[in-house]
């Protein structure tokens, strides 16, 4: 049984969130604080974690950066604001989604479905071949998940690694917003591709010696990006 977690301060709100889940046959613990639910995050562990950006004592965004920096749990962030600059900044905290206030209960548990799926399908995958990619000071080792910029590691959520990895398996090729979103999350139906140039921007701050001038992901305007050897 898939285990989730909410921080939401609204009781109602989180009751009608735990009921359709548990009616899909999810386990459910709930917290009303930021300081209780970071907590609870990272005291167990759970498969997701549906996350409130207004939330007393810490709010969500502080708590999204903090599960990120030791964890790769989805987090599917939840907020009344409907301003793009807090969607782009959870995104860019590494929430794997961002949903409006009000929702439909059943579209909130097929986001949940969706994002499970995608994550056990990234896990569970075994690649055959070569389980390195080397191109120049970057070194991405596929089977252990991890990432070296002239020899030294840098820290990637789930998300950020799987983009790296995808345009540097395909170099020289370009890709646009919509194919990476399909590809990468597959929900183009209920996501935002905005996430998408959000974690490229990510990417970049960490594997490139200047962002602004990247020697690995390339920006080909009106088309896209591209991975270049």
């Amino acid at each position: 049984m898939k285990q989730i977690l909410i921080i939401e301060d609204e009781l109602s709100i989180a009751e009608l969130e735990r009921d359709y889940l548990e009616i899909d046959g999810f386990k459910v613990d709930m917290e009303s604080r930021g300081d209780s639910g970071l907590q609870r995050a990272l005291e167990h562990t759970y498969d997701l974690i549906i996350l409130d950006v207004m939330l007393p004592k810490i709010d969500g965004f502080e708590i999204c950066r903090k599960i990120r920096s030791v964890q790769d749990t989805p987090i599917l962030m939840v907020s009344a604001k409907k301003e793009d600059i807090d969607k782009i900044r959870g995104l860019g905290l590494g929430a794997d989604d961002y949903i409006i206030k009000p929702f439909s209960p059943s579209e909130l548990v097929a986001r949940v479905k969706a994002h499970l799926n995608r994550y056990e399908r990234l896990m569970g995958r075994r690649e055959t071949g070569n389980q390195e990619i080397r191109i120049r000071g970057l070194a991405i080792d596929k089977s252990a998940r991890r990432v070296t910029v002239n020899d030294q590691e840098v820290v990637f959520t789930t998300k950020e690694f799987d983009l790296l990895t995808y345009l540097a398996a395909n170099p020289n090729r370009v890709y646009s917003k919509d194919q990476l979103f399909e590809q990468l999350w597959g929900m183009d139906s209920m996501g935002d591709i905005a996430t998408v140039t959000v974690h490229i921007r990510k990417v970049r701050e960490k594997v490139e010696l200047d962002p602004s001038n990247p020697q690995y992901i390339e920006t080909v305007w009106g088309a896209g990006y591209r991975f270049k050897l």
